[in-house]
């Protein structure tokens, strides 16, 4: 009896107790990072299957196993990104926030956290660009209606100031051009600027200029 605890034991050591799918998962996500790092090293044209399984540590065969081939490996690395940077922004606000508040205090989030994570940001906003120009047109389907949405949500009437399609340009634009001049560690530097050009569409000129100065350190804003 005793002779077959200490099987047991043995057994219970050796044999993995993480479900598979856990391991699965890990090792899908452990690949996908492998991606962004090489893109951002590589950019994604120069970027091998080679150069992904190395940077993962895994087998050719692994890598087949999870990805069709290199571009469904990049579309999966392009959507990890993006519900990074939307968890980001989410977790960034409260539900007692007015809907300028709301914007302000996502923005930051999301350009800190594409300050933290360079890779992602040149990903996000450099490499998808080139590899399928149409994905602008993804994420102005998923942040214009998020906008309109908060201010919806918020019982606060949605004015119709400027386009916000034309803001959204502008935007991307601003944190585009930081991003290949190597400079994405400063996109926080453009919060004032991006904080207004988000919220000027909604809600007008003051409540955007009060929203910019308060994300430029302005405290005489707060009383607006």
């Amino acid at each position: 009896m005793q002779k077959r605890r200490g099987t047991e034991t043995v057994r219970s050591v050796l044999e993995p107790t993480i479900p598979i799918d856990v391991g699965v998962l890990s090792q899908r996500q452990r690949i996908v990072d492998a991606m962004i790092a090489c893109c951002a090293e590589k950019s994604y044209a120069a970027t091998t299957i080679a150069d992904i399984v190395s940077q993962a540590s895994i087998s050719r065969t692994t890598f087949y196993k999870r990805f069709a081939g290199k571009r469904e490996c990049f579309d999966a690395a392009l959507d990890s990104c993006i519900e990074e940077l939307r968890t980001a922004a989410v977790g960034a606000r409260s539900a007692d926030d007015s809907p300028p508040e709301a914007v302000r205090k996502a923005a930051a989030a999301t350009l800190e956290l594409m300050a933290a994570k360079p890779d992602l940001a040149q990903l996000v906003m450099g490499e998808a660009v080139a590899v399928e120009p149409a994905v602008i047109e993804r994420y102005r389907k998923l942040l214009l209606p998020a906008l309109e949405g908060l201010w919806e949500a918020g019982g606060e009437p949605s004015g119709s100031h400027t386009d916000p399609q034309l803001a959204f340009g502008r935007a991307q634009v601003l944190i585009y051009n930081e991003i290949i001049a190597g400079r994405a560690a400063d996109l926080p530097r453009l919060l004032p600027e991006i904080a207004y050009t988000a919220i000027l569409p909604f809600a007008g000129h003051e409540k955007a200029l009060a929203q910019a100065r308060l994300a430029g350190g302005d405290e005489s804003s707060r009383s607006r």
